[in-house]
């Protein structure tokens, strides 16, 4: 039995001609004579198929339904004549018994006839009689000769009886029979067991299938990452992917017995129009995941970086001003998974209404409220809606209302409502303007309860876009990077979402500094509308920092700001990135570093909202961009900056700091005074300010210990290593006479032992002894926790050290597939005006093995210093600075400049550049 879409296969013989093969497989000898050039045949009609249907692929790219049809057409005339091959040819039963009888029946994807190249094919062998001598031999047979044409094969061999009593207990089993299709075989077994899996199990318990798949779609979104809008979404199983689609089809055959999506129309759940959504949709996502099967040579769902570019390029997606082919292509992809979600209410609701009816709701409401109205909007068993679609459009301000209501009040918005407001979503043009309208915005934008939630809401709807046309161009915008998790309006939503939780309190344990901070602004509105607005010029082709300020100097006084509020959030958003590119690349030890910072911020008020602002920002990229050591260089900074503003530069502050940091050790450690004199007086004053009072201990008694142990010989390197759990890191301290090559010596036994730097101080005590403190995780960005692998990390460190010829550096990698999906030319900034007594160099590169080592190694070969370095990486790229002097202390001259900047973009380039 085909399955209904094999009807859109054209020239279905030029795929395969079941005929011909036939009359070949019938010439054949009997027994196991056949089976090799059965095998044979099969074999190269497989190939044959397989490469029809990809130069269909190439030539329609868009036809992904259709090649998923063709895919398992292909699979279900190789298994008929499989069939037949064993049970005529390696296993003849001319006269088979009752109990000597098999059917074979495709489940899954290969029961509804959509298979992507790829896909594994789903058996149920059902059988009469397990136990059955020829019944077991047949199955082996085909099984085998399946395998052997290198097929993956998932299958069950079952009785009706069994396939009834599993489904009775296991959903999946459940569901698999509900889409089971026969194929080949004995057709009475099949029908047997169609009937009492009808009569036996769907009949009268549609509520129950309904809520465990419902239940089974929310486990899996969250094992997927809960959102539509990852930037490496997964087609089959992700939030808005062809599994959605494929849950709506199972409830809507299970409770109405329909064999083909069509006819959801026919049974209410769809008007016509939302039916050619779902269908769009479908041929869509169907499309990318058969073009990623084909360009992998793999079952793949996930739509990785290093394969977005090519199937963009396969689809036909072009290059736009300000817009790249791939970034284009995932535009569309998160539309189409937006519509999914969109669809998916709309079935729902439907669904929900007509179980209702019939007093068999699948879920309980979700509140059980005495009120009829909620501010004049209509509560429907709990939820709120409206009249109708006419309604909404009377009154455009009533689409922004409906949200704020449902925010104010903590209720659902029903799924007819958000129907309603989707399809009114262009009347609110005419009120962007409009104060009340405005006003009624900001109130949700500030409101603080679930606010990202209403937000996400609106912007399902396709009001928050249309209100706010500027955040409508950034809806599903992509951002092709390895930093970024999500598209650029579910960021910014995040981001919003973030910074009312800290408004409410809740994430005072992970941010106590802003969630005090958030008290004591002038204007949280201002603060909420810059979180809105800090990215709302991504891609458009320029600064996106510089144009949003633009934007945001146009929709402040439109949104009811004060020109002073406005001037605030302008200035937040053109500065967004300022908090954390000074706190993770610069020395926050050096005064000049606070200077140039504190002259941008020129006030606590801005510093107060910047630093909520980075947070957020930063939280929201996703998960795992958020720690600890990004919180203290943040704390760190803000505290040095609002020192600063609040009592003016002042000649004395910084050796009184000094002097309050050595008192704080003194009192830490149990020492003469002598010792502790000693100890002040052999390091320098950037010390005792960028090392915390921890650190400053453990390194006096490596120091301490280390000096013992030289009296009684010559002097040698002291490595220790130290989980710190602030940084969820490795600390490392090195203490050895200082030499020349000594950074690069500790970079490259950390690159021979897999280890990466992310943050480097590096100090020269003033008896020539170098005391470095770094900051490295595994490969896999952990810190060494296995006490052999510490052993393995410090002895690569000695070993590195006490080598008596340098290290070469380490060759770079060759690029990965999704490494090579990213350009990352590397750029070398060299300033003279950062630092008072250093010259400042920022190296942004790809980032990859090795790379702090051959960057190091390039430092040396022009006879520079290196008195501190920061490591940051954003994803792919590697940002990493490095303050250097000439061996005198000086900063570099022009020359020597010049040469670095030669030998570093050397070191950073790619294997294929270089």
């Amino acid at each position: 039995m085909l399955p209904p879409r094999a009807s859109l296969i054209e020239d279905r013989r030029a795929i395969i001609d079941r005929r011909a093969l036939d009359d070949r497989l019938e010439a054949l000898p009997y027994g196991e004579a056949a089976r090799a050039p059965a095998l044979q045949i099969l074999a190269e009609a497989l190939a044959t198929g397989r490469a029809e249907i990809d130069r269909r692929m190439i030539a329609q790219p868009y036809r992904g339904r259709v090649h998923a049809a063709a895919t398992s057409f292909l699979y279900d005339q190789l298994l008929r004549l499989a069939y037949d091959v064993v049970t005529q040819r390696l296993f003849p039963n001319p006269n088979p018994t009752p109990a000597e009888r098999l059917a074979l029946v495709g489940i899954g994807g290969t029961g509804r006839g959509e298979m992507a190249p790829h896909s594994d094919l789903d058996l149920l062998l059902l059988v009469p009689d397990r136990r059955n001598a020829w019944v077991e031999q047949a199955i082996e047979g085909l099984l085998y000769l399946l395998w052997d044409l290198q097929l993956k094969v998932g299958h069950a061999a079952r009785t009706p009886d069994e396939v009834v009593t599993l489904s009775r207990d296991d959903m999946s089993v459940r569901t698999a029979t509900l889409e089971a299709r026969y194929i080949w075989g004995d057709d009475a077994l099949f029908e047997e067991m169609e009937a009492r899996f009808d009569r036996e199990i769907v009949r009268g318990t549609a509520s129950d299938f309904v809520a465990a798949k419902l239940a089974e779609r929310d486990e899996r979104h969250a094992r997927m990452g809960d959102t539509r809008y990852l930037v490496e979404p997964n087609v089959k199983d992700g939030k808005g992917g062809l599994r959605d689609l494929h849950t709506l089809y199972w409830i809507g055959k299970y409770v109405h017995g329909v064999d083909r999506p069509a006819e959801l129309v026919d049974k209410g759940m769809f008007s016509a129009r939302e039916f050619r959504r779902f269908e769009r949709a479908e041929r869509f996502l169907w499309s990318v995941r058969c073009h990623l099967h084909r360009v992998t040579g793999r079952p793949e769902d996930r739509l990785g970086f290093d394969h977005q570019r090519e199937i963009a390029e396969a689809m036909n997606y072009a290059d736009r001003p300000g817009k790249a082919a791939v970034e284009r292509f995932m535009h569309f992809y998160f539309l189409n998974a937006k519509a999914v979600g969109d669809l998916t209410g709309v079935f729902l609701a439907q669904l929900d209404a007509q179980l209702a009816d019939e007093g068999r709701r699948f879920a309980l409401p979700t509140l059980l409220r005495r009120e009829k109205k909620l501010d004049g909007f209509p509560l429907d068993r709990g939820r709120l809606t409206v009249p109708s679609q006419a309604w909404l459009e009377e009154d455009p301000v009533r689409l922004l209302q409906l949200f704020r209501t449902a925010q104010a009040e903590e209720v659902e918005i029903h799924p007819d409502a958000m129907r309603a407001a989707a399809r009114a979503a262009r009347a609110v043009d005419a009120v962007r303007d409009d104060r009340q309208a405005n006003a009624v915005f900001l109130d949700i934008l500030t409101g603080r309860n679930q606010t990202d939630a209403v937000l996400r809401w609106m912007n399902e709807a396709g009001v928050f876009g249309r209100f706010v046309p500027d955040f409508g161009r950034v809806v599903a915008q992509m951002q092709f990077d390895m930093y970024h998790h999500y598209t650029v309006d579910e960021h910014t939503i995040r981001a919003i979402g973030l910074t009312a939780a800290i408004h409410r309190g809740e994430l005072a344990a992970d941010h106590p500094l802003s969630s005090a901070l958030i008290k004591q602004i002038a204007s949280p509105r201002a603060l909420y509308v810059a979180v809105l607005l800090h990215d709302i010029a991504k891609g458009r082709g320029g600064d996106h920092s510089e144009l949003g300020a633009e934007i945001a100097q146009e929709l402040g006084p439109r949104f009811g700001l004060s020109a002073g509020e406005t001037d605030m959030v302008a200035w937040l958003v053109l500065n967004h990135l300022l908090m954390s590119a000074t706190a993770f690349k610069r020395d926050l030890a050096d005064p000049t570093t606070i200077d140039a910072f504190v002259k941008k911020v020129q006030s606590t008020e801005r510093l107060r909202m910047l630093l909520i602002l980075t947070v957020v920002d930063i939280r929201a990229v996703g998960p795992g961009t958020w720690t600890d050591w990004k919180r203290r260089l943040l704390r760190t900074l803000y505290e040095a900056a609002e020192e600063r503003l609040r009592l003016g530069h002042k000649q004395h502050g910084r050796s009184a700091l000094v002097e309050a940091r050595k008192a704080e050790l003194d009192a830490a450690l149990d020492w003469p005074r002598d010792a502790l004199h000693a100890h002040h007086k052999r390091l320098p004053d950037s010390y005792w300010l960028a090392e915390p009072t921890g650190w400053q201990v453990d390194n006096a008694l490596q120091v301490a210990e280390a000096e013992a142990k030289s009296a009684l010989g010559p002097p040698a390197p002291s490595v220790r290593l130290k989980l710190d759990k602030d940084a969820d890191a490795t600390r490392v301290s090195i203490f050895a006479p200082d030499a020349s090559g000594l950074f690069y010596r500790i970079c490259a036994g950390l690159s021979a032992a897999g280890a990466s730097i992310i943050d480097a101080r590096i100090h020269t005590t003033r008896d020539a002894r170098a005391l470095d403190n770094l900051l490295v995780v595994d490969a896999q960005g952990r810190p060494y926790r296995d006490k052999r692998r510490r052993t393995r990390l410090r002895a690569s460190l000695i070993d590195a050290i006490r080598a008596e010829t340098l290290p070469e550096p380490p060759a770079p990698e060759p690029l990965s597939d999704r490494d090579a999906a990213f350009d990352v030319p590397p750029n070398i900034i060299v300033s003279q005006t950062a630092s008072t007594r250093m010259t400042v160099v920022e190296v942004h590169a790809r980032d990859r093995t090795g790379l702090l080592a051959r960057l190091a190694h390039a430092i040396l070969s022009v006879g520079a210093l290196v008195h501190s370095a920061h490591v940051t990486t954003y994803g792919e790229r590697a940002v990493d600075t490095f303050y250097l002097t000439d061996d005198h202390g000086r900063k570099l001259d022009h020359a020597t400049a010049q040469a670095l900047r030669e030998a570093l973009r050397a070191a950073a380039a790619d294997p294929v550049a270089a």
